[in-house]
């Protein structure tokens, strides 16, 4: 598989540059993990850390469906990878059984329903869901902006991750 990368449009309307810069930054994740084995993906950054390319790939399926399916949509969408109470931090716990095809269809899958939901909304609207310890609502435009935070954050990480497995760098 060739990740293919669009650059967000540099005149676009709000939501499109938006929508845009998040499509940007989830293929930026896929490109990072371009052409690794499962155990490559499965590697640890860092000891002690448990950060690794495939649990970024779950932590990001997770944040999608958290704010996509729980937050705009009220949805009862249980948790994948972690629990609460044992492992809050599950997604980041991957273990020798754990696959790409597996991480990475998940992630797809909750992009698509992120995608779904989303388009049902307008930027200024209300989520239905609210946040489980403040109660707050957010708007779309919010958790859009949140979303490209989290990735670019995160694809700095990965691109540390990359570099340390392989020795490929890049934007």
């Amino acid at each position: 598989m060739t990740i293919e990368r669009s650059e967000p449009a540099t005149t676009a309307d709000e939501r499109t540059m938006l929508e845009g810069w998040l499509d940007y930054h989830r293929q930026t994740l896929a490109w990072k993990c371009e052409g690794l084995t499962d155990a490559q993906l499965r590697t640890a950054s860092v000891q002690p850390s448990a950060l690794s390319l495939m649990g970024l790939v779950r932590h990001m399926a997770e944040v999608e469906r958290h704010w996509y399916r729980r937050i705009l949509a009220n949805e009862d969408a249980a948790p994948m990878y972690y629990d609460n109470e044992t492992d809050p931090d599950g997604d980041f716990h991957v273990t020798e059984t754990d696959t790409w095809q597996e991480a990475y269809g998940t992630w797809q899958a909750e992009i698509e329903e992120a995608r779904s939901n989303a388009a049902g909304f307008g930027l200024e609207d209300l989520s239905k869901g609210r946040h489980r310890r403040t109660g707050e609502q957010f708007n779309l435009r919010w958790i859009h902006t949140h979303m490209i935070e989290e990735y670019a954050r995160h694809n700095g990480h990965a691109d540390l991750i990359r570099e340390c497995l392989d020795g490929a760098t890049g934007d």
